[in-house]
């Protein structure tokens, strides 16, 4: 072992695990690609980059890879045509081999393991809802080669703390260990700002915009008068529940929950009622919506069952007698917090809105099992219980915030709602809505498709959701105005407030991580800048054809909107 080595294995002792590359050593670490957040983005960066022949180090604030597929436990959410286009191939790589490891690991039924699209939670939100330790088992197996021939480093619990630039060039970040205080510094010719909330970018002095732009800046249909950098999407604590019926699993009374059980939200427009409760906002029409709740699924009523919504473990997929109980995920409006943000104030302030956020949705489970409206005319199911195994947390809630919104960079090209939004598009062309389709993007890196699904706001906004088109992922919206070696890898792309509706998704945002990671290696290969790779013809249509060649699809067929 060299003594770089050996003096980085002595500084994190617990990291020793992920066999970590001859060179990385020391305090300091030196690599071709630095992928800071190892979240959907950032899993798909370090996977392109390391295709090819990088060497990159990986970093997570957490201890699970994933993102919201693993730590913030969001089942996928996806368009309809994602079984045969609309996704890179190594996201369908991965959607197949989280169908292939519940056929390789788990006493599927015959029905089950035959179905071509196994759903083995049979969730109505998606055609893949399952649990979040199979995509984390999954996205490991992915990057292991990676990790066993020395190309990748992976570091967990590890979040960025400081920046070096140099003129319009970041030179280092330095990192600091949730486990034990240690610090380490990365330097390399390419940074990936692939974190949940952008956090690369005021460390990096990176130009970047914060929640509602205003209609003089964008032109955006739904856009307000007046800006409001403070008003973001409502992030959630997510957790896992399953039933057992006729036993008593009650929490402790969460601290808050005399405040969350009588919370009714001020909201424009108006919310029908308490926030815990049935009835909501429906997302499209804002007028009111009944839902219910039945984990016995014997309630015959019409209307959405939200213990299906989301369902990942699915009781009868599997021989009997293996699982207890169905598992579903709750991630709904009655667990949104909207009250505060995580970025943009001081710690203090993040921090008290993270607890208030866990405060809710253990004020919603303790709801539901003591007071909540049961559809025979009961209240309560002192059965459901949180599982802390699906979650790999001592109390059953997910181990990062799922966030729906983060900073964003000022980017090369801004995509803004008349460039996806149906309606919007329709105002922009002329065209009728049969025939209407999203803006042709020449330096497109990716597609992908989803409505303009805003969740209520801190700023006091209801649901904003809006038909979009199947649109393109530009390369200019991956790189900043003015930083050279930057680039962005998730939700913090050149997107406004209400484009980042569409563009947030698992899919799309993997698409966006992979499709960075690449730019990275071109540009490390080539000897060039992103700037200069979409501004030269010929680079662009090199790295273009790069991309198709590896699956990674840049231009939709004609569809229609969502």
């Amino acid at each position: 072992m060299t003594a770089s080595r050996r003096s980085f294995l002595q500084t994190f002792p617990t990291l020793g695990v992920l066999a970590l590359p001859a060179w990385a050593g020391g305090p300091e670490m030196t690599c071709d690609v630095a992928v800071i957040g190892a979240g959907v983005g950032g899993c798909a960066a370090a996977l392109a980059a390391c295709r090819a022949g990088m060497r990159v180090v990986l970093t997570e604030e957490t201890d699970w890879i994933g993102g919201q597929l693993t730590a913030q436990a969001v089942p996928p959410d996806e368009h309809p045509w994602i079984e045969s286009f609309g996704a890179t191939a190594a996201y369908r790589t991965y959607r197949n081999a989280v169908r292939q490891y519940y056929r390789d690991h788990f006493p599927l039924t015959s029905a089950t393991r035959a179905q071509r699209y196994l759903n083995p939670g049979g969730g109505s939100v998606s055609a893949l809802t399952h649990e979040p330790r199979v995509s984390k088992a999954v996205i490991e197996s992915m990057l292991q080669p990676y990790l066993s021939s020395g190309r990748l480093a992976l570091l967990l619990d590890m979040k960025p703390a400081a920046a070096e630039t140099s003129a319009d060039s970041v030179s280092a970040v330095r990192l600091h260990s949730l486990r034990n205080g240690s610090e380490i510094t990365l330097r390399a010719p390419y940074f990936i700002d692939a974190t949940e909330t952008g956090d690369l970018l005021p460390l990096t002095r990176t130009e970047f915009v914060t929640g509602f732009e205003s209609a003089k800046q964008t032109g955006e249909l739904h856009a307000p008068a007046e800006a409001q950098p403070h008003n973001h999407q409502a992030f959630t604590i997510c957790f896992g529940l399953a039933h057992d019926p006729g036993s008593h699993r009650l929490i402790d009374k969460p601290a808050e929950y005399a405040f969350w059980r009588d919370y009714v939200p001020s909201m424009t427009p108006p919310w029908p009622g308490k926030l815990l409760g049935w009835k909501m906002t429906d997302p499209v029409s804002l007028k009111e919506r009944s839902v219910y709740f039945d984990p016995t699924l014997s309630a015959t009523q019409p209307g959405l069952n939200l213990w299906l919504y989301r369902r990942i473990v699915r009781r009868d997929s599997f021989e009997p007698g293996f699982c207890r109980s169905d598992v579903t995920l709750v991630n709904w409006p009655q667990n949104d917090y909207w009250l505060g943000n995580l970025y943009g104030g001081t710690p203090q302030e993040a921090a008290r809105h993270l607890e208030r956020g866990r405060q809710l949705s253990l004020s919603l489970v303790y709801w539901m099992q003591t007071e909540a409206p049961r559809p025979d005319g009961g209240s309560g199911w002192p059965g459901l219980y949180l599982r802390p195994d699906v979650t790999g947390t001592p109390d059953g809630l997910a181990k990062y915030p799922y966030i729906r919104e983060s900073r964003r960079i000022l980017a090369e090209f801004t995509v803004l709602e008349h460039h996806v939004g149906t309606d919007a598009r329709m105002k922009a062309t002329g065209k009728p809505r049969d025939e209407v389709t999203a803006e042709r993007f020449p330096d497109s890196v990716g597609v992908g498709s989803y409505r303009i699904d805003l969740h209520p706001s801190s700023g006091g906004d209801n649901y904003i959701d809006v038909s979009s088109l199947p649109f393109q992922i530009p390369l200019g919206a991956l790189i900043p105005r003015r930083v050279e070696n930057l680039i962005a890898g998730a939700k913090n792309l050149g997107v406004t407030h209400i484009t980042n509706g569409c563009y947030r998704l698992h899919p799309v945002e993997w698409n966006i991580g992979e499709s960075a990671g690449a730019l990275a290696a071109h540009c490390v290969l080539k000897k060039t800048l992103p700037r200069q790779v979409r501004k030269d013809e010929k680079l662009l249509r090199d790295f273009q054809s790069s991309l198709t060649a590896q699956g990674i699809d840049i231009e939709w067929p004609h569809l229609r909107p969502r």
